[in-house]
């Protein structure tokens, strides 16, 4: 082999790279996500959300008169995609709307070996019955605990908040926020509810803590929130710094293909460089 197969070969793996950075960096160019402004400082508890998002979703409806299920913080399971936590704080009662954030960079996405964990062109993160393997690292890797494992069904499935991307489609609002009846949810891109979010701030600064959760946490969230108090007393993780999750393993994943290809594809250049060129073979004159 001589040095000019040589290169050839290294050409081979250095396509397969940059194949995959072209890729990486197609799937980044995607256009403006959708998300929710939550105002929180506008919920009255009412979980109106939380009865529209099961009728959508077809899940158990929740007895949102006669179950009592304010007395108490829940979290959100295979069968709740959503709902609403009451918190006793330095300002009075607040209700909190909870479901999947749908970040910008989602660590369950990252995550998931089959793309089964998907964040679509528009901003929704759903999960795809056919793709998933169940392995769960979705589960593992998500930093607000969200998406939830069927472990008692035959044919189990990964449950979690899809932002009705279905709906969304169709050009149609979230079943939860259509719902509100107080506004305290609005749809939206995320650079008009920011603006709004800001505004708001800016008008009535006596009626906010100056921060909108999901702003930067984690690299930025599609759900993102106004509060009167701060967060830490709404339940909200305030230690999940700004660096998206999938960032931390970058390094290490980029370096997988340059072991399993260009690695490799060296040292058989390297082999064949050493050989002596026009050997004739052994017992041969």
């Amino acid at each position: 082999m001589n040095r000019r197969h040589f290169m050839k070969t290294l050409g081979v793996a250095g396509a397969s790279l940059a194949g995959g950075a072209a890729r990486a960096a197609e799937q980044a160019a995607t256009p403006e996500f959708f998300g929710v402004l939550v105002d929180t400082t506008r919920c009255i508890g009412c979980r109106s959300c939380e009865l529209a998002c099961a009728e959508e979703a077809g899940l158990p409806l929740p007895d949102i008169e006669n179950d009592g299920a304010l007395a108490e913080e829940r979290d959100t399971s295979e069968s709740c995609w959503t709902l609403v936590n009451r918190y006793q704080t330095s300002q009075g009662d607040v209700f909190v709307k909870r479901q999947c954030m749908h970040c910008w960079q989602p660590a369950c996405v990252a995550a998931c070996l089959t793309r089964a964990m998907y964040k679509t062109a528009t901003g929704p993160v759903i999960w795809r019955s056919p793709q998933c393997m169940g392995c769960r690292f979705c589960m593992v890797s998500c930093p607000f605990d969200v998406p939830k494992f069927e472990y008692d069904e035959w044919n189990p499935k990964i449950q979690k908040c899809n932002l009705c991307w279905q709906r969304l489609e169709q050009d149609r609002k979230p079943a939860c926020v259509e719902s509100c009846p107080t506004d305290a949810l609005m749809f939206g891109r995320k650079r008009d509810l920011m603006e709004i979010a800001r505004t708001r701030i800016y008008n009535h600064p006596e009626r906010y803590v100056h921060k909108i959760y999901g702003e930067y946490e984690v690299g930025g969230t599609g759900w993102l929130y106004l509060a009167a108090v701060p967060f830490e007393e709404l339940g909200f993780r305030t230690d999940l710094g700004t660096t998206p999750y999938p960032e931390f393993t970058r390094d290490f994943l980029y370096g997988v293909p340059l072991v399993l290809f260009g690695l490799p594809a060296l040292l058989y250049g390297l082999h064949e460089l050493s050989e002596p060129q026009g050997r004739e073979p052994a017992g041969e004159e």
